[in-house]
């Protein structure tokens, strides 16, 4: 897999050594488009090479080259003051002058990336390779290679059901019930809801699972929120003691493990969201939190 970008005076170049074998994520950028970027996990070995070529023609002097290995956590309200979570450098070409395509190899053994990638509303981690190519006169090159991480987490041991009940007096009551709080992102939610007392015309009933993303802490905590699934469960009007069943998959959606307290800075948490709409369109709601965690990295 190989990355381009051009400095003034000379083509940066990344290949990495699993060649064609490396892992790749498709992840969505900041701009909406697909980016297929090198998936890593934490503890991998991260190693290439770097291709360095000067302009046809041209020898070019420089101060030395290095590579970094950067993990960084970048609020959107405060741009340009990422906080490093992991910083590695190696020194890969001492002084001299580059009078041909030249490679280097790198090589950064067990990187511990203790958190994944996320793009989320106001804040992202992001991971990258940044070469750089010192020259005087402020001429120094530098291009940087995103690349993408992704942890599987440890499965709950206690994992206990979801009960809770809907009720306006006299007019409606329902019980909910799902088998489990707690989901791999490729699981399914499967539940039942139940209807006690049923003294308004519902139109139709949905479930809904909601993103919560936290950053900053106490006065300048921003909390966002967004809809990433929407499952009907009924459309219609219900009548007393009917039972619909619930059966909601969670691989089709963009959805990423619970995030909780990340570095001090960011917390992701999901929720499960129940939505009755009666015919004048009024809207009920009963919100419950899930936890979410990764099974197996793909």
């Amino acid at each position: 897999m190989s990355f381009f970008g051009l400095g003034k005076a000379v083509t940066v170049d990344l290949t990495y050594a699993g060649g064609d074998s490396q892992r790749s994520a498709t992840v969505k950028s900041e701009q909406g488009s697909l980016d297929t970027l090198a998936l890593f996990t934490s503890g991998d070995t991260i190693a290439g090479h770097v291709h360095l070529s000067p302009a046809p023609g041209k020898k070019v002097e420089h101060l030395g080259v290095k590579i970094e290995v950067l993990g960084q956590i970048e609020l959107y309200f405060d741009r340009g003051n990422a906080y490093d979570f992991v910083s590695l450098v190696r020194e890969v070409s001492p002084p001299g002058e580059l009078q041909g395509p030249l490679s280097i190899p790198f090589e950064f053994s067990r990187v511990e990336m203790p958190h994944e990638s996320y793009h989320g509303i106001n804040v992202r981690t992001r991971y990258l390779l940044r070469v750089t190519m010192q020259r005087s006169y402020g001429n120094t090159v530098v291009q940087e290679f995103k690349f993408w991480v992704r942890n599987t987490g440890v499965a709950p041991e206690i994992n206990n059901s979801i009960k809770m009940e809907v009720g306006i007096e006299d007019c409606l009551h329902i019980e909910f019930e799902y088998a489990k709080a707690k989901y791999h992102l490729k699981d399914v939610v499967v539940g039942k809801i139940f209807f006690l007392l049923v003294r308004i015309k519902i139109k139709h009933m949905e479930v809904e699972i909601r993103r919560r993303e936290s950053t900053g802490s106490g006065p300048n905590t921003y909390n966002e929120s967004e809809t990433i699934a929407k499952y009907e469960v009924m459309d219609g009007a219900p009548v007393r003691g009917e039972s619909i069943p619930v059966r909601l998959f969670l691989s089709p959606y963009d959805l990423t493990p619970t995030y909780k307290n990340v570095s001090n800075r960011f917390s992701v948490k999901y929720y499960l969201n129940l939505v009755l709409v009666d015919e004048e369109d009024r809207r009920y709601f009963k919100q419950q939190e899930i936890y979410l965690f990764r099974d197996t990295v793909q």
